[in-house]
């Protein structure tokens, strides 16, 4: 599954002479490029203030529209954009690839829609976004390359998708971040209107706008009052300060009456705890634990910075289609299917663990596999089945597993269809360069958990079989009796479908469900975290208290 690609460390050296340096200046200015018009840049970037780490010198830029030969059209947007970034990088910085990049080639494969199409540029995303080793990156040649090609995709998809030069502008300039401000003052510019933002297409950006401008309310009202942690886990009937401390918590959110300020835990009080449970996707038993306090002790600063983050994730959303379309939210452990722009079902999913991330990207779900074969990923085959043959010669008898040949030095190892195979009774493929796609599981236990991160990368569905009957029937080859003859014997059976369809693969920490109430989850890959350093200003002191104004 994993493309390894090694790229040497080197010290980031910025090209620029004075004028070029980020630093020198804050304010903006009028350069000319080689068409002679005018182009305005943001000398307000700097080093200390910038999205990325990584800067470009201004004469590599218009080498690159030399050698490209882009059209004066082309070649403006494309100075527009570095001049108004000060010549940062936008796709990458020293750690890696931005989130926009991972965001941008999702949509772009979702849509296909640009002028450029590059099967090289293709394979060095693939071979960058899936190389888990990269370590620190410099703005050497080669990423320096990838850069500038992938905003003149860029700059081509948004030609057409926005006819108009001023809306394309404001596209080009709000979806990639270029400058870390303060939070507070970020969700004061969106909320009034000052960052005169794009129209985003994502259904839930609306309404998580105004779940917005509640929670920076709660904040320029003092915040939340913290909730006393638990000594014990308290249900209904209990009576101590920790059922106050929370009665007075939920009130201040809107969810409980604020004249209530007993110390029994009561019913009216029970049915609040379960919704609120709900709300960050913990087992909503109605009980007053450490790891429900944990969540509600979250400084509403946190919360408005995590509405931000998840709200910048929503820019690069494709509109969502008339037929049929399956999302799967990873921090939520879920799978959507919508039909016709409503919920057609969902289920329970498990993701890859820590270090297998499960990427986000988009495809086309057009083939479902019965009784599939498991190929054993080369990675396996180093770290469990070898070790396990040597300490056991049934091993692979064991394990349901057959040896097919040997590729550079290691066996081609499968598991053959059965009871026991990694996969099920079934896998739904929506053919991608990082192997990643849908299958049933023998381990249903894993399902009962909150928290669903074990996978190698691939996604687990709790009820497989349900989505193979969604997919198949409008299919009159396909009833499901004969999708249930299939399972009689083990033999592998492949399965193309008339009408595929589309697949995303997100990551949000927040957002809007279906009955209009708003989620939270944890941020198990650390995405929020690393998205934050980049695009807020941190905080003197405590990084958790934010300057509220």
């Amino acid at each position: 599954m994993k493309i390894f690609w090694l790229i040497s460390v080197v010290c980031v050296t910025l090209v620029m002479g004075c004028r070029n340096d980020p630093e020198n200046s804050a304010s903006h200015s009028k350069v000319k490029g080689k068409s002679g018009k005018k182009s305005e840049r943001d000398l307000s970037i700097t080093k200390a203030n910038a999205y990325s780490d990584l800067f470009l010198d201004s004469t590599t830029v218009e080498k690159f529209i030399s050698v490209q030969k882009l059209k004066d059209s082309l070649a403006n947007d494309l100075r527009r954009f570095y001049n108004l970034r000060n010549f940062q990088f936008a796709w990458f910085s020293s750690s890696g690839p931005n989130e926009q990049t991972l965001s941008f080639r999702s949509l772009y494969d979702y849509d296909k829609e640009s002028g450029v199409s590059r099967k090289s540029l293709d394979n060095r995303l693939d071979d960058i976004l899936t190389n888990d080793s990269l370590g620190e990156i410099s703005a050497d040649s080669k990423i320096t390359k990838t850069e500038l090609l992938l905003t003149w995709r860029f700059i081509n998809y948004l030609s057409q998708k926005y006819h108009r030069q001023k809306v394309k502008d404001k596209a080009m300039i709000q979806m990639v971040p270029s400058k870390k401000s303060q939070v507070m003052v970020m969700a004061d510019e969106i909320l009034t209107g000052k960052r005169n933002e794009i129209d985003v297409k994502a259904s839930g950006y609306k309404t998580l706008k105004k779940e917005l401008e509640t929670y920076v309310k709660i904040a320029n009202a003092g915040g939340f009052p913290l909730v006393k942690r638990p000594d014990k886990v308290y249900k209904k009937g209990n009576i101590g300060q920790v059922v106050k401390s929370v009665k007075q918590r939920l009130a201040t959110e809107g969810l409980f009456p604020s004249n209530d300020t007993s110390e029994v835990f009561n019913e009216d009080l029970e049915i609040v705890v379960k919704l609120s449970q709900a709300r960050y996707g913990l087992a909503n038993d109605g009980k007053i634990g450490k790891g429900w306090v944990k969540e509600l002790n979250v400084p509403v600063g946190k919360r408005i910075e995590q509405i931000l983050i998840n709200m910048e994730r929503m820019k690069w959303m494709p509109e969502e289609p008339e037929g049929r379309l399956i999302m799967v939210n990873i921090p939520e452990f879920r799978l959507h299917v919508r039909d016709r722009k409503s919920e057609a079902f969902d289920m329970d999913i498990v993701v890859g663990k820590e270090g297998s991330n499960t990427i986000i990207f988009s495809g086309t779900l057009n083939q479902i596999v019965f009784n599939p074969y498991w190929n054993v990923p080369r990675s396996i085959v180093t770290k469990e089945v070898i070790p396990g043959m040597e300490s056991n010669e049934a091993y692979l008898a064991d394990h349901q597993m057959e040896i097919t040949g040997e590729e550079d030095g290691l066996p081609v190892v499968r598991q053959i269809p059965g009871d026991q195979n990694a996969l099920g009774r079934v896998k739904f493929l929506f053919p991608n360069t990082y192997d990643i796609y849908f299958h049933d599981s023998p381990e249903k236990e894993l399902f009962k958990k909150t928290k669903r991160a074990y996978s190698h990368g691939c996604i687990r569905l709790s009820d497989p079989m349900k989505m193979a009957n969604y997919l198949l029937e409008e299919d009159t080859d396909w009833s499901s009796s004969k999708i249930d003859s299939l399972f009689v014997t083990d033999e592998e059976k492949y399965v193309r479908l008339k009408d595929p369809v589309p697949v995303i693969i997100t990551y949000y920490t927040c957002w809007i469900n279906d009955d209009g109430k708003i989620e939270f989850r944890e941020d198990i890959y650390n995405r929020d975290k690393k998205m934050s350093r980049k695009l807020f200003a941190q905080q003197a002191g405590n990084p958790d208290k934010l300057a509220l104004k």
